[in-house]
């Protein structure tokens, strides 16, 4: 069978970011900036690259600035243009493109991340479909989810990104067994969500990006609520394998967890040593703050 286009990407956004409190106090953490632009923008950027057409944000009341930020700023665009700073104008009406379509779905109660995913269903169909976290910034000369598509056009099934980890992580993640099959991929043969080390069947754990058929949609709604009362993604995946093929892929990159202070800061760290514009100068303060002093 012929794969389908995957043309939508749908972005969970509605989580707290109680890790990153204050600051996210009145500002969402999809909305932190990685040197001049926000998580969820390098998000976007991804998902466009990897032939996203269509955009799905689960959001909720608190993050409205999302989507002023995928949204025309006509005040802004006309200031801009008056005072002659074509560049900056240019970036700001690129920020999506005319051909990509923004959506907005609100999830009224923060009931977990299968939820999130749910709540999409109407607008996503009976297609696959890219899951996006934001927090996780993979950087890759190949974007991680094409890496992804290019993956799923082989076998035309669910799949997971992965990555090892070390022992002492294990519990912060859903960690995976898998088995070759017949066609030579690495599919799934059990998830287990955030396991002690001695219940851990691996270090592979998945982390923010998924393809999935819309064969989750069915699962995610029959699966019941956990002892926190969320719906979880990784009982859905459980599920899932039992009716069909559900790979991992090991992906080409670097990932760094944005969701926790010190991943946000080697993040910002890295980027700003490959922006275009201050990376040279800022290599040049690196080295000379990491001098011993002088006593």
């Amino acid at each position: 069978m012929i794969p389908k286009k995957i043309r939508t990407a749908v972005f969970p956004v509605a989580g707290r970011g109680a890790r990153f409190l204050p600051a996210t106090k009145a500002s969402p953490k999809e909305m932190l900036p990685i040197v001049d632009k926000p998580l969820i923008q390098y998000a976007v950027e991804e998902a466009i690259a990897a032939g996203a057409e269509k955009l799905v944000f689960i959001t909720s009341s608190s993050k409205q600035s999302i989507e002023n930020h995928f949204d025309r700023n006509p005040e802004l665009e006309h200031a801009l243009s008056e005072s002659g700073q074509n560049n900056l104008l240019s970036i700001v009406k690129k920020i999506v493109p005319p051909n990509i379509a923004c959506i907005y779905i609100r999830q009224g109660a923060p009931l977990g991340l299968g939820h999130a995913i749910l709540c999409s269903q109407s607008v996503v169909g009976n297609e696959p479909f890219f899951v996006h976290l934001a927090d996780d910034l993979i950087n890759s000369e190949i974007p991680c989810l094409e890496q992804m598509r290019k993956y799923f056009e082989l076998y035309n099934a669910s799949l997971l990104g992965v990555e090892y980890v070390h022992d002492e992580d294990i519990h912060r993640y859903g960690i995976v067994a898998t088995e070759v099959d017949s066609s030579g991929a690495s599919r799934v043969t059990k998830i287990v969500e955030k396991p002690a080390l001695k219940d851990a069947p691996s270090n592979l754990a998945v982390v923010g990006r998924y393809i999935f058929t819309p064969e989750i949609f069915k699962k995610l709604s029959l699966i019941k609520f956990s002892v926190d009362n969320e719906l979880q993604l990784t009982d859905a995946i459980s599920s899932l394998i039992n009716d069909e093929p559900v790979y991992v892929l090991p992906f080409d990159g670097t990932r760094y967890d944005c969701g926790s202070k010190l991943g946000y800061l080697k993040a910002t760290v890295q980027y700003g040593l490959e922006h275009a514009e201050i990376g040279v100068k800022f290599s040049e303060y690196l080295k000379n703050i990491t001098k011993p002093q002088n006593k």
